[in-house]
C-alpha cells in the first residue's frame, strides 16, 4: 500500500510539470505509457494521479497498442464538437443574404439602415432563428471572402470626352516649357483649416496618457479665424511656396501668391525665363470661368514681362494636379495630430515639411485682406490681351505681357436710369419735374431697401450676407430708375409689358415682377399713379409720342414715319 501511494505521489509530481505544455492527445498518451509501465491495476492508479477518467487513459492505451503513426494534430478529422454552420444549413444562406451588397436581403430587417458589425448580424441572426455569435459570424465571412472594406473613391461622375486628350496636352506644353529652360508651375488652394486649440486629425508620439488637449468643439475662432493656404509647386524643382492668407480665397489672392513665388524664388531659379506655365484646377479661385482669375493674371504678365500659359485640368480631374501629392499630402502629414493654434505654428509646421525625395517648403504669411464679388465685365474681357490656344481655348489660354486699357465695368447708380434710357425721364413721359423725381427716387430707394430684405428674409430664411459696404456685389438687371419709368410707362400710358420689355431688353417676365413691386412701393409712398389720356399700345406710338413732345430721341431710335 505504501508503495501504491508513492508511485501516485510521484506520478501527480509529474503530471503537474508536464501537463501544461501538452495538447489533449499528447496529455492522454503520456498517460497510457505510464499505465503500461505500471502493468495490472495502471490505468486505475493513473487515473486517478492525473484526476482524468478512466476511459480516457484506457483510449490512450488502445491508441499506443494500435501502431498508428504520429496524427500531428490533437484531434481526428470530424472530432469535436459540430459547427452551428454544419448543424443549421440555413444560417450561411440567411447570413449572406443580410450582407450582399445588393441588398436583396428582408427589406424590413433593421440592419438595411444601420452598420453591419458581427454583433449586429448576430443579433439579427438570432432573430431569425439562428443561434450564432458574433465570433462565429466573423469566421463565416472570412470564408466567404468577406473582409472589413471603407468606401473607394473611383466613381469620377460624368467624364468629358477630352478628359484624356487635354492631359496630353498639358504633359506637351509642360515638356516644351521644359526643354527651353522656362518655368511650369501647379497651383491650388488647400483646405482651409480653422486656427486655434482644435482637434487635427492623426497621431503623433507622446508620453503614454499625456494626449494633447484641444476644445472639445470645432466652433471657428472670432478673432483666429481661418487660415488659407495657397500653393505652387515648382515641378522641375521640386521646391514649394505657400502663402497663408487670413481673408479669402480669391483670384486676387491666388495670383498675389504667385507673384511673391516669382519675386523671391522664381526670378532667381529662372533668370532668362520668357514663358510661365501654370497648371490649375478647373474651379475655385483659379477656375477656368473665373474671369478675375484672367484679369490678375494679366497684369502679372505685363509685370513681370512673361508669357503666363494656363492650362486647367477637366472638370473633376483636381485629384491629378501634381500639388496635392507632391506637396499638399506631405504638409497634411507633417502636421498630423498637431493643434493649429496660431497662424505662425501653420506656417512653421508648412515651412519644415521635407521628404527623403528633396522636397523643400517656404511658407508665409499674407495678412492683406481681398475684396468678395469683384466682377469684370465684358468690356474689360474684351481688351485683355488673352490668346486662346487652338485646343480647348476656355481650359488653355496665355496671357501676353502687353498693354491694355482699364475699361470701367462699374454698374449704372442704382437711382438713376441706364444711360440709354435717360429719355425717359422727360416730364412729359412721367409728369414729374425733376426736383420731383429725385424726391421720390430717394423715398423709393428707402422703401425698396426694405422690401429687397423681407423678400430675402422669406426665400433664405435669414438674413443675406453682406459685403462690409453693405451689398451683395450683384449687379442689379435693372436699375430702381429703370424700373421706375417701366411702372410709369405701363400704368400711366397703358404701353404693354411685352413692349416695356423689348424698349429695357429685358424678360416680360422681368417686367411683370419688376413693376408689380414698384407699384407696392408707390402705394406705400402715397404716391399713386394716375392714368394719362393718351393710350399707346406699340413701342412706335412711344416714339411718335416723345417726338411730337419735343422729346429728343437717341440717334439709334428711328420712329415710323
Amino acid at each position: 500500500m505504501e508503495a501504491a501511494e508513492e508511485i501516485a505521489a510521484a506520478l501527480v509530481a509529474k503530471f503537474t510539470v508536464l501537463f501544461p505544455h501538452l495538447d489533449e492527445r499528447q496529455r492522454r498518451l503520456l498517460l497510457a505509457a505510464e499505465a503500461r509501465v505500471l502493468g495490472h491495476g495502471g490505468i486505475r492508479l493513473v487515473a486517478r494521479a492525473a484526476g482524468v477518467r478512466e476511459a480516457t487513459v484506457s483510449l490512450g492505451v488502445t491508441e499506443l497498442d494500435s501502431g498508428e503513426a504520429p496524427l500531428g494534430r490533437a484531434r481526428r478529422v470530424g472530432g469535436g464538437r459540430k459547427r452551428v454552420v454544419d448543424l443549421d444549413p440555413g444560417l450561411r444562406p440567411a447570413l449572406l443574404a443580410l450582407v450582399e451588397p445588393d441588398m436583396r436581403g428582408d427589406p424590413m430587417s433593421p440592419l438595411r439602415w444601420t452598420t453591419k458589425s458581427t454583433r449586429h448580424l448576430a443579433a439579427e441572426l438570432t432573430r431569425q432563428g439562428h443561434r450564432i455569435s458574433a465570433d462565429t459570424v466573423a469566421d463565416v465571412l472570412r470564408e466567404e471572402g468577406f473582409s472589413l472594406q471603407g468606401n473607394a473613391k473611383v466613381i469620377e461622375g460624368r467624364q468629358h470626352p477630352d478628359r484624356d486628350g487635354q492631359f496630353r496636352y498639358i504633359n506637351e506644353q509642360a515638356k516644351a516649357h521644359q526643354v527651353a529652360g522656362d518655368p511650369v508651375i501647379s497651383v491650388d488652394t488647400k483646405k482651409k483649416e480653422v486656427v486655434g486649440p482644435f482637434k487635427n486629425g492623426g497621431r503623433e508620439w507622446r508620453p503614454a496618457g499625456n494626449p494633447e488637449r484641444v476644445s472639445t468643439h470645432d466652433f471657428p475662432d472670432k478673432e483666429l479665424g481661418k487660415a488659407v493656404p495657397y500653393g505652387i509647386y515648382d515641378l522641375a524643382a521640386n521646391t514649394g511656396w505657400v502663402s497663408v492668407g487670413t481673408d479669402h480665397d480669391t483670384a486676387a489672392f491666388a495670383v498675389e501668391s504667385i507673384r511673391r513665388w516669382w519675386n523671391a524664388r522664381g526670378k532667381e531659379d529662372y533668370p532668362q525665363a520668357r514663358r510661365l506655365l501654370i497648371t490649375a484646377d478647373a474651379g475655385g479661385s483659379n477656375g477656368y470661368r473665373t474671369r478675375a482669375w484672367k484679369a490678375e493674371l494679366a497684369a502679372l504678365a505685363l509685370e513681370t514681362g512673361m508669357e503666363v500659359t494656363v492650362c486647367h485640368f477637366p472638370p473633376g480631374t483636381s485629384k491629378w494636379n501634381r500639388i496635392e501629392h507632391r506637396l499638399f499630402s506631405h504638409i497634411t502629414m507633417n502636421w498630423r495630430g498637431r493643434p493649429l493654434t496660431s497662424h505662425e505654428v501653420i506656417v512653421q509646421s508648412i515651412a519644415a515639411t521635407t521628404t527623403r525625395t528633396g522636397l523643400k517648403v517656404h511658407a508665409e504669411l499674407d495678412t492683406a485682406t481681398y475684396e468678395t464679388g469683384v466682377r469684370i465685365g465684358d468690356g474689360q474681357m474684351d481688351v485683355l490681351p488673352v490668346t486662346r490656344h487652338d485646343w480647348h481655348g476656355d481650359w488653355n489660354y496665355t496671357l501676353r505681357p502687353e498693354a491694355y486699357t482699364q475699361v470701367n465695368d462699374a454698374p449704372d447708380p442704382f437711382d438713376q436710369p441706364s444711360p440709354d434710357l435717360a429719355w425717359l425721364c422727360h416730364p412729359a413721359l412721367t409728369v414729374l419735374p425733376p426736383a420731383e423725381w429725385d424726391t421720390l427716387i430717394t423715398a423709393l430707394t428707402i422703401l425698396h431697401d426694405a422690401q429687397r430684405e423681407t423678400h430675402l428674409d422669406q426665400r433664405r430664411g435669414h438674413r443675406p450676407r453682406v459685403k462690409g459696404d453693405g451689398t451683395t456685389g450683384r449687379r442689379p438687371v435693372l436699375t430702381l430708375a429703370d424700373r421706375l419709368l417701366a411702372t410709369l410707362l405701363h400704368y400711366r400710358l397703358a404701353l404693354p409689358q411685352v413692349a416695356v420689355a423689348a424698349l429695357l431688353t429685358v424678360h416680360p417676365g422681368t417686367i411683370n415682377r419688376r413693376i408689380r413691386d414698384i407699384r407696392q412701393l408707390l402705394e406705400t409712398a402715397g404716391h399713386p399713379i394716375q392714368p394719362a389720356d393718351d393710350r399707346l399700345a406699340t413701342l412706335d406710338d412711344l416714339y411718335d409720342f416723345a417726338s411730337t413732345r419735343g422729346i429728343t430721341l437717341p440717334a439709334e431710335i428711328k420712329p415710323a414715319s
